[in-house]
């Protein structure tokens, strides 16, 4: 990296762009614009990202499927809404071959008119239910803005959850699942969020309800991870899911989604990294500790069996670690594993090796100590803890210290971040907001007492709630 400081507070874009590259996290030079080259070091990120997502849909009682990435132009139509949201979005196949084919179909933008054609076969029973399932997959949407890695992109690495539900209640127990998820899975990765409950004219095509997960970046922009929506009977209807009930009578399935995609780790570059490179929480770094050998004429064999024996008490630790016996200086190689963000690097020299000791030295706070030999395993997992621990508060009080609740139009010209005003519950009004911010309308605040006392800044009516209104990505 250049040694420009502060680059990342200055520039965050060109910040976040080079340290993309140079981290080899993936490659933009793939001919097709925003389907971008998944690097090994970018793979084994998202992969990890992917396995948290497996175990809490495993603890939930999720059951992975995979269906085919293609979808017939008469399924998609069956929703109307749905296809007004993203027909603008997909991606058309006409021809097999040379054969033109007798129905369009198109690359799946997500999944719902791809597989609730046959949960209308899977589900005929109250006791097929509730269903649930999910998937991780790619999914394709023409993306017209400027495109950025995992930010925004035409190729999506996806995750999307699908469930049944015999009624509306049954439904809402799942999505309070899905918000406990989400709480899990965001605190392992050291990234703190809000829910905000998306106004009815951006909520997702076909949804009842729609509830997004939003970050915010250094940049001061929000960035939408994932949403959680609550369709209610809207998808159930035009794909006849129904079922049996006790009493015998038919009834249709309320259902949910629950979607999150590679902007995750656009988040982790952009909310941990510093001027050095990627800082990545330990759950998800493809290496947790980096041993770097340093190396004397006489002394090698030594320095390098004692690496390897650490180096296999980690891993029978379940610690992810590496030595790094490559023939360049210890110096190019803290830069090497600095820019990618491993956690904790451990130096074993001569002179350690005397005092029978290691060096450990942190990626976040770059503090250096010497920690005893025979210790070792137990401070490297507690300390791998506190580096979790010291990320996530670290994003918490940025996130905190960027959300203000005001209630005037001037007072929130004032903040760069996240605003909430008073909002009399009117489209028109909130748009106006969005025009005089030059921002987006995020949402309402939910599991929150209603706003009281408080006039809407536009047309000067009670309020009926927040609303959240910032930049968005």
């Amino acid at each position: 990296m250049p040694e420009t400081k502060n680059k990342k507070n200055i520039d965050f874009n060109e910040w976040y762009n080079e340290i993309v590259e140079l981290a080899d996290l993936c490659d933009k030079r793939y001919p097709i614009k925003g389907m971008n080259v998944w690097r090994p070091y970018g793979w084994k990120l998202m992969t990890h990202v992917d396995q948290l997502i497996r175990e809490e849909m495993i603890k939930t009682g999720h059951e992975e499927v995979c269906f085919p990435l293609l979808i017939p132009e008469s399924s998609f139509q069956k929703e109307a809404e749905h296809i007004e949201g993203f027909g603008s979005e997909v991606y058309w196949v006409t021809h097999a071959g040379l054969n033109k084919l007798e129905e369009r179909w198109l690359l799946r933008p997500t999944s719902e008119t791809a597989m609730y054609p046959l949960f209308s076969l899977w589900i005929r029973s109250h006791a097929d239910l509730p269903l649930k399932t999910f998937q991780i997959v790619n999914t394709f949407r023409y993306e017209t803005k400027q495109t950025r890695a995992f930010i925004r992109v035409r190729e999506i690495h996806f995750f999307e959850a699908h469930t049944c539900h015999v009624d509306f209640e049954d439904a809402e127990k799942q999505i309070r699942e899905d918000k406990k998820i989400a709480e899990r899975l965001f605190t392992k990765l050291s990234l703190p969020f809000i829910f905000s409950k998306r106004p009815e004219w951006d909520k997702f095509a076909g949804a009842f309800y729609t509830i997004s997960i939003d970050v915010l970046m250094p940049s001061g922009r929000t960035l939408q991870l994932g949403s959680i929506h609550q369709y209610r009977d809207n998808f159930s209807k035009p794909y006849e899911i129904k079922y049996e009930t006790e009493t015998g009578e038919h009834a249709y399935c309320h259902q949910t989604t629950y979607g999150m995609s590679e902007r995750i780790l656009g988040a982790l570059v952009g909310i941990h990294g510093d001027d050095k490179g990627l800082v990545m929480p330990p759950s998800v770094a493809p290496v947790q500790v980096i041993i770097i050998p340093i190396i004397f004429k006489g002394k090698e064999k030594q320095i390098y069996k004692a690496c390897d024996i650490l180096d296999e008490k980690l891993h029978d630790n379940g610690i992810r670690s590496h030595v790094d016996k490559r023939d360049i200086t210890p110096g190019s190689k803290y830069y090497d594993w600095e820019l990618k963000g491993v956690p904790l690097r451990v130096e074993i020299g001569p002179k350690d090796l005397e005092k029978k000791e290691v060096v450990l030295v942190r990626r976040d706070t770059g503090e250096k100590k010497s920690i005893p030999e025979e210790k070792s395993i137990e401070i490297i997992e507690k300390e791998l803890g506190d580096v979790s621990k010291t990320l996530y508060e670290k994003a918490k009080k940025f996130l905190t210290e960027n959300m203000h609740r005001v209630k005037t139009i001037d007072e929130a010209k004032k903040f760069k971040g996240i605003v909430e005003l008073p909002w009399c519950g009117s489209e028109d009004c909130a748009l106006e907001v969005e025009n005089i911010l030059e921002g987006n309308t995020l949402g309402e605040p939910i599991d929150e007492e209603k706003c009281s006392g408080y006039i809407c800044p536009i047309c000067s009516r009670p309020a009926e709630t927040w609303m959240r209104y910032a930049k968005m990505y």
